[in-house]
């Protein structure tokens, strides 16, 4: 068909673009006359194309409409006319004229919300459902006949903005052109519209969007989101005409805590928060309102409101003004297909990429070479004018950091002081739980306590996990480049480093790790783990797949790996930092957001890794540390339908209970490291001085508090005697004291209960006939210090030879050297399947041996050898899923699968 466009704006152009698809001649494009020097992006398309060009400032006078204005219209040869986003109004004469009459595009439900603001009111009166019509036109008053509609839902917190993009604009074209292809094969339906369910309201202007504050809270929403972004729903607040925009429904069991804001009208003063501001409507429940505009064009973050400092906007000298009106320029090279830049305008929203990003920084260095911005600089400071403040900041020299609040224990100790966070960590700050509650976290060398710390409870659950999932969908770091996120993570590594010993000296404190031991493993190993992530960042890809099965085979598949959101992380006590490190790495890696649970009797290192990270820059809410009980918290985070995936270490009874909760709540991703009784098998033709060194290790290493400890030993009956003897030789030289004394070799166990357990454990031993060689008791002195222990004679049905003691307790078993597989099946012969070991010079031995003993981790002549590059975990009832190394990243990343044919 012959098609004359008569509209405007990007949806004119898209419509455009898909009609001239469609095989349809444009003979015509009406559109509005060029603004500011700049043609309307209908106008830029048909230009291209050489197709005839009308810019008609108006198509009537007084009622009439112009002669010469239809002639040239007429003169087309149109069949038909497409009117997609028309703002003029166009004669009978025109929409008349051709041979199948004119078709109109309306964002509405037909007959509902007849008139030109019809998503407005969509979102006023709270519709469910929304929609367009394509309907044909009439004399301008919405009542012609309808040819097409499509209905969608109404999301509870949709703005004009986001259900345009979502449906109106992407299905709205399909619509149109659907349209004129059904007019084009004669079955274009003309259904009269129907007068029950007509309304017709009027134009949104500013004038008309004041806020009346004698409704309740949905209604109060819908009205803000009804005017968010033109024309502005507003209000008087401190003598001054303020607009409200980014409105939300707040779940009213949380309570909102900040400074009250008086507002002339409302039932309640609002609250600002750290989130925004929280108005209340006449029925006492309430709203969320992100962002305020002040009459001079001024948007602040709602949150801002009372701020001053660094907080509050700096007003621009004129030659700051000059730069921002560069800038301004920049903005509209970089986003062409933005009409105007206005200070809201959001640079990603409105389609940068990371490419753009790096063009900005550059225009930035170009314009003033003073300002050296880095690319997270862009992804924190998305509006134009947040970025304007930004850069005029850093050319002040007052770009510092925005002051991070620290309630600092401090301590004078190991010749240093040491400055201990101990309150919650949600949304990149310091806060107390709810009603105040805490309780004392105790040092084990002497068994006093260290401080109080913040005890998190159900809401502080939800308040983090709701930061994680806004920082993850909304934030920053859902928008960061992959390599600008490795560069953060590389930062907080190097900052961990920076202040290695005052987090080992933290981790001997209150876990009583021996402190050259926490330097060099529980530490120094969480620094390498965070380097290396950080190198993974932007390696993480997908792979191409051929498929032949499908027809036509003209196909292209190809997988994405994509981060989960918001993820669970529940670790134990043994190694507070590290454990912390082994899984928090690779999930931020894979571009996740975190809610950790620490160890309730080992906070504090975990806290202050939550002030490092916040001090690296890690946007807020990517990462959030939560003291607590695993009962609440473990069994809240388990629970919360927001959290899609949660990795634990700790005991197999527990992982059970978790992986129940979690399939249960919303089946989400689950990876457990759990118990272990790791087999560790030495031969007689071993190398007699390491099996005994590595053997002492992979059972006293950290207290014995050590998922892979070799949990039995299988030793040859021709060696047996003289290993145990070389065993209790080097037990009597170990130094048991202080963990910050350098000389000591075996710290306190980690709490009191732990210790009882081991107490108890040994005494089973020695009841079911085991031969206690050496310790087996608390050591007498003040503390939880536990003797090293020896027990042999240990018979396979015996408890101590199937359970984990998770202690300093050497279980030693006698085997025949001729006897393999019989040893490799008393190995076996558990539910756990962790880790294991060999020490044999045979390597074919070893190899046999290695590939039949069922574990995660096979170590042969050696013992407790984990690198950062290694896939970590276990079998069995030691659970699945893999810390460390490449795998790690698969347990915080979903693949999606896009299939394309051509």
């Amino acid at each position: 068909m012959k098609i004359a466009v008569i509209g405007q704006s990007l949806f004119g152009q898209e419509v455009y673009k898909e009609l001239k698809k469609d095989g349809h001649t444009i003979v015509g494009v009406f559109t509005i006359p060029d603004k500011d020097g700049k043609a309307d992006p209908l106008a830029t398309e048909a230009e291209k194309d050489g197709v005839a060009m009308f810019k008609f400032p108006r198509w009537r006078v007084k009622g009439q409409a112009i002669p010469e204005v239809v002639a040239q219209y007429q003169a087309t040869g149109a069949e038909l006319n497409v009117l997609p986003f028309c703002s003029q109004f166009i004669p009978m004469e025109v929409i008349n004229h051709p041979k199948h009459g004119s078709i109109i595009y309306h964002p509405s439900l037909l007959p509902r919300h007849r008139g030109a603001s019809a998503i407005n009111w969509t979102l006023i009166h709270g519709d469910k459902k929304g929609g367009f019509t394509v309907f044909w036109a009439d004399d301008g008053l919405d009542t012609g006949p309808i040819l097409l509609q499509r209905e969608c839902d109404v999301e509870p917190n949709d703005t004009v903005n986001t259900i345009y993009k979502r449906f109106l604009f992407p299905e709205g074209v399909k619509g149109t052109v659907e349209a004129v292809r059904l007019i084009a094969e004669g079955k274009a339906p003309r259904i009269t519209q129907p007068q029950e369910g007509a309304t017709y309201e009027c134009i949104q202007k500013k004038e008309n969007a004041m806020i009346n504050w004698n409704q309740t809270a949905v209604a109060l929403h819908n009205w803000i989101r009804g005017n968010d972004k033109v024309p502005g729903a507003w209000a008087e607040v401190d003598g001054q005409k303020v607009t409200f925009y980014g409105s939300s429904l707040v779940d009213n069991g949380t309570a909102a805590n900040g400074q009250p804001l008086e507002i002339p009208g409302a039932s309640q003063p609002g609250i600002i928060t750290k989130a925004g501001l929280v108005l209340f409507g006449n029925d006492g429940k309430a709203l969320l309102v992100k962002n305020l505009q002040f009459e001079d064009g001024k948007m602040i973050a709602a949150a801002q409101y009372f701020h001053s400092g660094s907080s509050a906007a700096v007003e621009l000298t004129e030659e700051e003004k000059t730069f921002a009106e560069q800038m301004r320029a920049v903005w509209q090279n970089i986003l062409t297909n933005v009409s105007q830049i206005e200070d809201s305008t959001d640079f990603f929203k409105s389609g940068a990429a990371s490419m753009d990003v790096v063009r900005l920084v550059e225009e930035v260095k170009l314009r003033a070479s003073s300002c050296q911005l880095q690319n997270e600089d862009v992804y924190m400071n998305t509006t134009f004018i947040d970025f304007i403040q930004m850069c005029v900041r850093k050319l002040r020299g007052e770009d510092g950091e925005e002051e991070l609040v620290v309630d600092y224990v401090e301590k004078n100790i190991n010749n240093m002081t040491i400055k201990m966070p101990h309150q919650l960590f949600i949304n990149g700050e310091f806060v107390d739980a709810q009603g105040g509650k805490t309780y004392k976290t105790i040092n084990p060398t002497d068994g006093t306590a260290i401080c109080d710390v913040s005890l998190a409870q159900i809401s502080d659950v939800d308040k983090a996990v709701a930061a994680a999932k806004e920082a993850f969908e909304e934030g920053a770091w859902g928008k960061m480049n992959p390599r600008d996120r490795g560069r953060l993570i590389y930062k907080l590594a190097n900052l961990m480093e920076q202040y290695q010993e005052e987090l080992a000296t933290i981790e001997a404190l209150d876990s009583g790790a021996v402190y050259t031991l926490a330097l060099k493993t529980h530490v120094g190993m969480s620094i390498q783990t965070f380097h290396y992530f950080a190198g993974w960042c932007d390696k993480i890809q997908g792979s191409t797949i051929p498929i032949n099965q499908a027809r036509p085979n003209r196909n292209l598949t190809f997988t994405k790996k994509e981060p989960i959101g918001v993820c669970a992380i529940v670790i134990p006590w043994n190694y507070p930092l590290m454990m912390l490190a082994w899984k928090t790495a690779a999930c931020l890696a894979a571009g996740n957001t975190v809610v950790l649970k620490p160890a309730q009797v080992t906070p504090l290192t975990a806290l202050k890794f939550a002030e490092l990270a916040a001090r690296a820059g890690l946007p807020k809410g990517v990462i959030n540390i939560l003291p607590g009980s695993g009962a609440l918290v473990g069994q809240r985070l388990s629970d919360h339908p927001d959290v899609r995936k949660l990795g634990f270490t700790g005991s197999t009874e527990i992982g059970k209970h978790i992986m129940k909760s979690c399939a249960v709540s919303n089946v989400k991703k689950v990876s457990l490291e759990l118990g272990g009784k790791s087999p560790l098998i030495i031969f007689s033709d071993c190398d007699m001085d390491k099996a005994l060194r590595m053997g002492m290790s992979a059972v006293f290493f950290n207290k014995g508090e050590n998922c892979i400890a070799a949990g039995r030993l299988f030793v040859e009956d021709t060696i047996h005697d003289q290993f145990v003897m070389k065993v209790v030789e080097e037990v009597k030289k170990m130094k048991i004291g202080d963990p910050l004394d350098r000389s000591t070799d075996h710290g306190p166990q980690n709490h009191k209960a732990h210790l009882d357990k081991l107490v108890e454990y040994c005494q089973i031993g020695v009841r079911e006939g085991a031969t206690l060689v050496c310790g087996g008791k608390q050591v007498q002195r003040p503390g939880f210090f536990f003797q090293p222990t020896v027990f042999t004679d240990v018979q396979d049905h015996m408890y101590i030879a199937k359970d984990e003691s998770f202690g300093p307790i050497m279980i030693i078993s006698k085997f025949k050297g001729s006897e393999v597989d019989d040893v490799l099946k008393r190995a076996n012969a558990t539910e756990y399947g962790l880790a294991s070991g060999v020490f044999t010079r045979d390597i074919s031995k070893a190899l046999y041996v290695s590939e039949r003993l069922n574990a995660g981790t096979v170590f042969v002549n050696t013992y407790n050898k984990t690198d950062v590059a290694a896939p970590f975990g276990g079998f069995k009832q030691s659970g699945f899923g893999k810390d460390l190394g490449q795998e790690a990243l698969n347990e915080y990343l979903k693949t999606k699968a896009v299939t394309i044919e051509y």
